[in-house]
Protein backbone atom coordinates (compact mmCIF):
# COMPACT_ATOMS: atom_id res chain seq x y z
CA UNK A 1 0.00 0.00 0.00
CA UNK A 2 1.29 3.45 -0.82
CA UNK A 3 0.79 6.59 1.16
CA UNK A 4 -0.42 9.52 -0.89
CA UNK A 5 0.91 12.92 0.02
CA UNK A 6 -0.47 16.02 -1.66
CA UNK A 7 -0.28 19.33 0.22
CA UNK A 8 -0.81 22.37 -1.93
CA UNK A 9 0.21 25.97 -1.30
CA UNK A 10 -2.75 28.16 -2.20
CA UNK A 11 -1.09 30.80 -4.32
CA UNK A 12 -1.75 31.55 -7.96
CA UNK A 13 1.83 32.76 -8.33
CA UNK A 14 3.24 29.23 -8.06
CA UNK A 15 3.63 27.64 -11.49
CA UNK A 16 4.69 24.18 -10.28
CA UNK A 17 3.45 22.06 -7.41
CA UNK A 18 4.60 18.82 -5.83
CA UNK A 19 2.71 15.56 -5.43
CA UNK A 20 4.55 12.64 -3.79
CA UNK A 21 4.11 9.08 -2.57
CA UNK A 22 5.91 6.72 -0.18
CA UNK A 23 6.29 2.99 -0.68
CA UNK A 24 5.49 2.30 3.01
CA UNK A 25 3.06 3.51 5.63
CA UNK A 26 5.38 2.55 8.50
CA UNK A 27 8.73 0.95 9.31
CA UNK A 28 8.49 -2.01 11.69
CA UNK A 29 11.47 -2.87 13.92
CA UNK A 30 11.36 -6.62 14.55
CA UNK A 31 13.71 -8.95 16.43
CA UNK A 32 15.77 -9.55 13.26
CA UNK A 33 15.54 -6.00 11.90
CA UNK A 34 18.69 -5.19 9.91
CA UNK A 35 17.60 -2.00 8.22
CA UNK A 36 15.01 -0.98 5.69
CA UNK A 37 14.46 1.37 2.80
CA UNK A 38 11.81 3.82 1.67
CA UNK A 39 11.12 4.27 -2.02
CA UNK A 40 9.91 7.82 -2.61
CA UNK A 41 8.44 9.01 -5.86
CA UNK A 42 6.14 11.67 -7.19
CA UNK A 43 5.42 14.26 -9.82
CA UNK A 44 5.59 17.99 -10.47
CA UNK A 45 2.33 19.51 -11.65
CA UNK A 46 2.84 22.34 -14.14
CA UNK A 47 -0.12 24.69 -13.76
CA UNK A 48 1.11 27.89 -15.42
CA UNK A 49 3.69 28.65 -18.06
CA UNK A 50 7.05 29.72 -16.71
CA UNK A 51 9.40 31.61 -18.99
CA UNK A 52 12.52 31.19 -16.87
CA UNK A 53 15.26 28.95 -18.21
CA UNK A 54 16.43 27.78 -14.77
CA UNK A 55 15.83 24.03 -14.39
CA UNK A 56 13.64 22.58 -11.67
CA UNK A 57 15.34 20.71 -8.82
CA UNK A 58 13.97 18.45 -6.08
CA UNK A 59 15.27 18.01 -2.54
CA UNK A 60 13.98 15.38 -0.09
CA UNK A 61 14.91 15.20 3.58
CA UNK A 62 14.15 12.43 6.08
CA UNK A 63 14.54 13.41 9.73
CA UNK A 64 14.30 11.21 12.82
CA UNK A 65 13.23 12.34 16.30
CA UNK A 66 15.37 15.21 17.63
CA UNK A 67 17.34 14.71 20.82
CA UNK A 68 19.51 16.65 23.22
CA UNK A 69 23.00 15.26 23.79
CA UNK A 70 26.48 16.03 25.05
CA UNK A 71 29.52 15.83 22.80
CA UNK A 72 32.87 15.32 24.53
CA UNK A 73 36.40 15.88 23.31
CA UNK A 74 39.19 13.59 24.46
CA UNK A 75 42.77 14.69 25.05
CA UNK A 76 45.83 12.64 25.95
CA UNK A 77 47.39 13.34 29.35
CA UNK A 78 50.26 11.24 30.68
CA UNK A 79 49.53 8.39 28.24
CA UNK A 80 45.83 8.38 29.23
CA UNK A 81 42.93 9.65 27.12
CA UNK A 82 40.53 11.80 29.15
CA UNK A 83 37.37 13.80 28.46
CA UNK A 84 38.58 17.40 28.64
CA UNK A 85 35.86 19.49 26.97
CA UNK A 86 32.11 19.06 26.61
CA UNK A 87 29.39 20.98 24.81
CA UNK A 88 25.65 20.46 24.83
CA UNK A 89 23.81 20.01 21.56
CA UNK A 90 20.34 21.44 22.13
CA UNK A 91 18.74 19.57 19.25
CA UNK A 92 20.06 17.06 16.72
CA UNK A 93 18.05 14.58 14.66
CA UNK A 94 18.72 10.96 15.54
CA UNK A 95 18.67 10.25 11.80
CA UNK A 96 18.93 12.67 8.89
CA UNK A 97 19.22 12.11 5.16
CA UNK A 98 19.13 14.81 2.52
CA UNK A 99 18.78 13.77 -1.11
CA UNK A 100 18.82 16.07 -4.13
CA UNK A 101 18.74 15.97 -7.92
CA UNK A 102 22.16 17.64 -8.06
CA UNK A 103 24.80 18.83 -5.61
CA UNK A 104 22.86 20.40 -2.73
CA UNK A 105 25.01 23.56 -2.66
CA UNK A 106 24.13 24.14 -6.32
CA UNK A 107 20.44 23.22 -6.01
CA UNK A 108 19.73 25.43 -2.94
CA UNK A 109 21.47 28.73 -2.22
CA UNK A 110 22.83 29.57 1.22
CA UNK A 111 19.96 31.90 2.12
CA UNK A 112 17.34 29.27 1.39
CA UNK A 113 19.40 26.62 3.18
CA UNK A 114 19.43 28.77 6.32
CA UNK A 115 15.74 29.62 6.00
CA UNK A 116 14.47 26.08 5.50
CA UNK A 117 17.26 24.30 7.47
CA UNK A 118 18.00 21.75 4.78
CA UNK A 119 21.63 20.63 5.11
CA UNK A 120 22.83 18.44 7.96
CA UNK A 121 24.75 21.28 9.61
CA UNK A 122 21.69 23.53 9.63
CA UNK A 123 19.43 21.03 11.44
CA UNK A 124 21.85 20.68 14.37
CA UNK A 125 21.25 23.42 16.95
CA UNK A 126 23.87 24.24 19.57
CA UNK A 127 23.62 27.48 21.55
CA UNK A 128 25.02 28.75 24.83
CA UNK A 129 28.35 26.90 24.70
CA UNK A 130 30.86 27.63 27.49
CA UNK A 131 33.21 30.53 26.78
CA UNK A 132 36.16 28.22 27.45
CA UNK A 133 35.39 26.23 24.29
CA UNK A 134 37.55 27.72 21.56
CA UNK A 135 36.21 25.84 18.54
CA UNK A 136 32.63 24.68 19.20
CA UNK A 137 32.12 23.85 15.52
CA UNK A 138 34.67 21.05 15.91
CA UNK A 139 32.23 19.23 18.20
CA UNK A 140 29.41 19.54 15.65
CA UNK A 141 31.70 18.29 12.90
CA UNK A 142 32.71 15.39 15.11
CA UNK A 143 29.09 14.46 15.72
CA UNK A 144 28.35 14.60 11.99
CA UNK A 145 31.40 12.47 11.19
CA UNK A 146 30.55 9.76 13.73
CA UNK A 147 26.90 9.55 12.74
CA UNK A 148 27.80 9.59 9.05
CA UNK A 149 30.08 6.60 9.62
CA UNK A 150 27.11 4.80 11.24
CA UNK A 151 24.83 5.71 8.29
CA UNK A 152 22.68 7.88 10.59
CA UNK A 153 23.55 11.05 8.66
CA UNK A 154 23.53 10.84 4.88
CA UNK A 155 24.39 13.42 2.22
CA UNK A 156 22.85 12.04 -0.97
CA UNK A 157 23.77 14.44 -3.77
CA UNK A 158 22.61 13.46 -7.27
CA UNK A 159 20.47 10.63 -5.86
CA UNK A 160 17.05 11.82 -7.07
CA UNK A 161 16.16 11.06 -10.66
CA UNK A 162 14.04 13.70 -12.39
CA UNK A 163 12.51 12.93 -15.78
CA UNK A 164 11.33 15.77 -18.05
CA UNK A 165 11.02 18.01 -14.98
CA UNK A 166 7.92 16.02 -14.10
CA UNK A 167 8.59 12.62 -12.52
CA UNK A 168 11.05 12.11 -9.68
CA UNK A 169 12.12 9.13 -7.56
CA UNK A 170 14.72 8.10 -5.00
CA UNK A 171 15.41 5.48 -2.33
CA UNK A 172 16.43 6.28 1.24
CA UNK A 173 18.21 3.47 3.09
CA UNK A 174 17.51 3.24 6.81
CA UNK A 175 20.15 1.57 9.04
CA UNK A 176 19.40 -1.01 11.72
CA UNK A 177 20.20 1.34 14.63
CA UNK A 178 17.13 3.55 14.22
CA UNK A 179 15.45 5.37 17.10
CA UNK A 180 11.72 4.83 17.47
CA UNK A 181 9.36 7.68 16.69
CA UNK A 182 7.84 9.79 13.95
CA UNK A 183 10.14 10.46 11.01
CA UNK A 184 9.43 13.63 9.02
CA UNK A 185 9.84 13.58 5.26
CA UNK A 186 10.06 16.94 3.50
CA UNK A 187 9.83 17.58 -0.22
CA UNK A 188 11.18 20.84 -1.61
CA UNK A 189 10.91 22.06 -5.20
CA UNK A 190 13.52 24.61 -6.23
CA UNK A 191 14.31 26.77 -9.20
CA UNK A 192 17.31 29.06 -9.48
CA UNK A 193 18.43 28.10 -5.99
CA UNK A 194 15.14 29.18 -4.37
CA UNK A 195 12.40 27.00 -2.90
CA UNK A 196 9.14 27.51 -4.82
CA UNK A 197 7.01 24.78 -3.27
CA UNK A 198 7.22 22.33 -0.38
CA UNK A 199 5.22 19.66 1.40
CA UNK A 200 5.85 17.22 4.22
CA UNK A 201 4.52 14.06 5.83
CA UNK A 202 5.53 11.65 8.57
CA UNK A 203 6.16 7.92 8.75
CA UNK A 204 6.19 6.01 12.08
CA UNK A 205 9.14 3.79 13.02
CA UNK A 206 8.10 1.41 15.81
CA UNK A 207 9.07 -1.86 17.47
CA UNK A 208 6.59 -4.66 16.82
CA UNK A 209 6.06 -8.25 17.96
CA UNK A 210 8.42 -9.65 20.60
CA UNK A 211 10.60 -6.53 20.52
CA UNK A 212 7.62 -4.33 21.41
CA UNK A 213 6.45 -6.70 24.17
CA UNK A 214 9.88 -6.81 25.83
CA UNK A 215 10.31 -3.04 25.54
CA UNK A 216 6.87 -2.32 27.02
CA UNK A 217 7.42 -4.86 29.81
CA UNK A 218 10.73 -3.24 30.81
CA UNK A 219 9.03 0.17 31.04
CA UNK A 220 5.65 -0.75 32.52
CA UNK A 221 6.52 -3.75 34.71
CA UNK A 222 10.23 -3.41 35.61
CA UNK A 223 10.00 -5.88 38.53
CA UNK A 224 8.49 -8.61 36.36
CA UNK A 225 10.98 -7.80 33.60
CA UNK A 226 13.89 -8.14 36.06
CA UNK A 227 12.61 -11.46 37.46
CA UNK A 228 12.03 -12.81 33.96
CA UNK A 229 15.55 -11.80 32.92
CA UNK A 230 16.96 -13.50 36.02
CA UNK A 231 14.97 -16.67 35.30
CA UNK A 232 16.17 -16.77 31.69
CA UNK A 233 19.79 -16.30 32.80
CA UNK A 234 19.51 -19.12 35.37
CA UNK A 235 17.80 -21.41 32.87
CA UNK A 236 20.43 -20.68 30.21
CA UNK A 237 23.22 -21.46 32.70
CA UNK A 238 21.56 -24.72 33.75
CA UNK A 239 21.01 -25.74 30.12
CA UNK A 240 24.64 -25.03 29.20
CA UNK A 241 25.82 -27.04 32.21
CA UNK A 242 23.59 -29.96 31.27
CA UNK A 243 24.88 -29.95 27.69
CA UNK A 244 28.53 -30.01 28.83
CA UNK A 245 27.84 -32.91 31.25
CA UNK A 246 26.30 -34.95 28.41
CA UNK A 247 29.28 -34.18 26.16
CA UNK A 248 31.70 -35.53 28.80
CA UNK A 249 29.63 -38.71 29.16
Amino acid sequence: MTLLVSFMITSNAIAERLVAQLSKEEVAITANFDGSEIFIYGAIKHENSNKTTDPLEVVITVSGPAEKLHVRKKSKHAMIWLNTETIEIDSAPSFYAVASTGALKEVINNTENLKYKISIREVIRSIGNPATIQNPTDFTEGLIRIRSENKLYQDLDNSISLTDETLFATTINLPSNLVEGEYTIRFLLARGGKVIDQLSTTIPVNKVGLERWIFDLSRQQPLIYGLLSLFIAIFAGWLASAVFRNIRI
